[in-house]
């Protein structure tokens, strides 16, 4: 096999393409302004992840070690460059994107302004707007005399200050007495300030210039002649760094560590280009920022995750149609669910389906007398879940709740900790992983007592239990009530209680024992069947592909004649329709309204296909460094509706993007066929099932 050392692309490089995709989307005409908008909400917050988590990984890296280019392929200097670059480049991108859709606002009568823009009226809400709700919640420190910088939190936005003293010296060429200080602009209000109106015309100011607006309120014992305010933005490592102290427990660890985590070292300083020299100096020296540091120009405004949250001020018509989660046909919100899935198996589609299936579940095992037992895993959860509401109800019911929740789901540390504590105290059994491994698998098993046996039920999904994201990120989430595959679902949760022993399991295929060398096994049948001239197929939807190893028997299973469909949103370090190395290997990403999430595994198998859903993707740490679990699907109807739900996939020409090694992003176009959006396609498709099913009814 040609293995070359170009054989894939760079996994950062890769990010930074998939978040430039996110940035296509603010940039696209057809995208409807305000949700352009999100957009750059989405790519700004992408951005702080990736320097908090990545960028600062490789930093360290560099650090700690000669031998980078071993592991990356590259020295880690030249690739730190190397991103700076692709973001320096990504930002005034994202600027120009910015100024464009405000222009186009302003055309619907909605004017975003600064301090410098507002009417007397204006200026009298906005006085009065900052007196009332912003003084008492702003923080603002003189730094001169200061024997030690204060530490800036990368979650927030600062104002540095420059304020020019009047001169007290009798020498009239005597430099002037300069005084820094910087202003934290507070999270807790948000950052669109909406101001009144008398016309048509609506207006809104960011907190940022409010504050500007009232520096000399702020700064009124000080004798100025003249005050500056330029937004500084601080980015840290997000690294946990854990005690070894016996004596505390594992919680007790990680919340001391996210406090920690507030001091990481800086990996990232962007601040407003049009700063003077010396005050930018003078916040560099004092934080400490030197050059293998990423230090990017930027605009006025930084922070622009908040975009997510810009108001619609009733403009429905600049957002995309809201599309109302469908029912599944056959599961009822009403009657019993589990009487329903006793019967056979069920599939949820969200957000094309409602969510809400999840929740009737859970509510109704809590009340159900003869449920005896919930078990469940927990990763990401919203931020008031109904999912740890209904497992609370079930332990006060006296149902035996057990809740395995990961503490390090990255940035929801403290999240989890607390959710942890309230189940702790309402009686709920809590396991905090598995030492060395995170839990990443989706699993949920309840015990009924029927007849005087013990009858499981149960859910595996792709994406986490949180109603929030579930209206924005597309997850398919499997009940059943089969023995076969539930059985190894409770040993799993065995696993998790006693995790020296190794099960083994029958249908399921689960991280981090079995999963690589399952999923070898399912291709080695597939370069087999295309060796012996049978049919021979692959098609895989997930997040990223990122390990070498999985990408080499990808390469070799299209080097032995087997068609490859990838639809990988994120990372994608394979390089498809290479000649001699991937010629059979096509590769998409669609990037849309919802955030492609599922994880869907389709194998040819002569013509018998073999479907599975994961929490899976093909990178190392899911594969060898998490508990996943891998589900294949036994029921005909959801068999083929997987393959259906893939095929829409693939047959995208509007938002799908071809993945290749120039690393463009450019649009898959299919010749002269329709448009074909297959978000909007996948709701037609599970609105179509309704219709069929309503008029066999009639």
């Amino acid at each position: 096999m040609n293995n070359t050392v170009n054989s894939y692309i760079d996994r950062e490089k890769s990010w930074l393409t998939f978040n430039a995709r996110v940035l296509q989307e603010a940039n696209d005409e057809n995208v409807p302004l305000l949700d352009r908008f999100r957009f750059l909400g989405i790519f700004s917050n992408n951005l702080d992840e990736f320097f908090r988590v990545r960028y600062a990984a490789i930093r360290r890296m560099s650090l700690e070690t000669n031998e980078t280019e071993k592991i990356l392929g590259v020295p880690a200097e030249k690739l730190l460059k190397e991103i700076t670059e692709i973001v320096i480049e990504q930002q005034s991108e994202s600027l120009r994107i910015l100024s464009e859709i405000e222009k186009k606002l302003e055309k619907e009568n909605i004017f975003i302004i600064n301090e410098k823009q507002i009417t007397k009226e204006q200026e009298a809400f906005i006085h009065d707007y900052f007196i009332q709700n912003v003084s008492p919640a702003v923080v603002t420190i003189m730094l001169n005399e200061l024997e030690e910088f204060p530490l800036l939190k990368d979650t927030s936005g600062y104002l540095a200050v420059k304020l020019v003293m009047k001169s007290k010296k009798i020498f009239p060429f005597a430099s002037k007495e300069i005084q820094y200080a910087v202003v934290e602009i507070p999270s807790t209000i948000n950052r669109f300030v909406v101001l009144p109106s008398n016309s048509e015309k609506q207006y809104i100011i960011l907190l940022d210039d409010v504050i500007r607006c009232n520096l000399n309120y702020i700064f009124n014992i000080f004798d100025y002649e003249s005050i500056a305010a330029h937004m500084i933005k601080i980015t840290r490592d997000a690294q946990l760094e854990f005690d070894s102290d016996l004596s505390k427990s594992l919680m007790e660890k990680i919340s001391n560590s996210v406090k920690e985590r507030r001091v990481g070292e800086p990996v990232r300083f962007v601040y407003d280009q049009s700063i003077e020299n010396d005050t930018l100096a003078f916040f560099l020296k004092g934080m400490g920022i030197d050059s293998s540091d990423s230090i990017i120009p930027g605009g006025r405004y930084h922070n622009r995750r908040d975009y997510m949250n810009f108001p619609n001020l009733g403009r429905y018509d600049l957002l995309y149609k809201e599309n109302l989660p469908l029912p599944v046909p056959g599961l009822t919100l009403e009657g019993s669910i589990l009487e329903r899935i006793k019967k056979k198996d069920y599939l949820l589609y969200a957000p094309y389906q409602s969510f809400s299936y999840i929740i009737k579940f859970l509510r109704e095992a809590a009340l159900d007398p003869k449920v005896a037992s919930i078990k469940i895993t927990l990763y990401r959860l919203a931020k008031n879940s109904q999912i740890v509401s209904s497992l609370i109800n079930a332990a006060k019911n006296g149902k035996k709740v057990t809740v395995q929740i990961e503490l390090q789901a990255r940035f929801d540390e403290e999240s989890n900790i607390s959710y942890s504590e309230q189940m702790q105290t309402e009686g709920i059994e809590l396991i905090f992983g598995v030492k060395g491994l995170k839990v990443h698998s989706k699993i949920c098993l309840i015990e009924r007592l029927e007849e005087g046996k013990v009858k499981r039920y149960g859910f595996i999904s792709t994406g986490n239990f949180n109603e929030n994201s579930a209206k924005v990120y597309t997850d398919v989430t499997l009940f059943t009530s089969k023995n076969e595959i539930l059985k190894d679902a409770a040993k799993i949760f065995d696993f998790f209680d006693v995790n020296y022993r190794v099960h083994r399991y029958k249908h399921l295929i689960v991280s981090p024992h079995y999963t690589r060398s399952r999923f070898n096994k399912l291709i080695d049948r597939e370069i087999a069947n295309a060796q012996s001239g049978k049919e021979a197929y692959i098609k895989l939807k997930m997040n990223s592909i990122s390990d070498f190893k999985m990408t080499d028997k990808l390469y070799e299973a299209s080097n032995a004649g087997v068609k490859i469909q990838l639809i990988i949103r994120g990372i994608c370090c394979l390089i498809p329709g290479v000649k001699g190395l991937s010629e059979n290997i096509e590769a998409i990403s669609i990037v849309d309204n919802y955030l492609e999430h599922s994880r869907i595994y389709i194998f040819g198998n002569a013509g018998d296909p073999e479907v599975f859903i994961s929490s899976a993707d093909f990178m190392t740490r899911n594969l060898d460094s998490r508990v996943e679990v891998t589900c294949p699907i036994y029921d005909p109807e959801i068999k083929q509706e997987l393959i259906d739900t893939f095929e829409i996939g693939w047959k995208a020409n509007v938002k799908a993007r071809i993945h290749s090694a120039d690393l463009l992003n450019q649009y898959r176009k299919n010749g002269d066929a329709k448009p074909f959006r297959a978000q909007l396609e996948m709701y037609n498709y599970y609105q179509n099932k309704l219709d069929v099913i309503a008029e066999k009814v009639q």
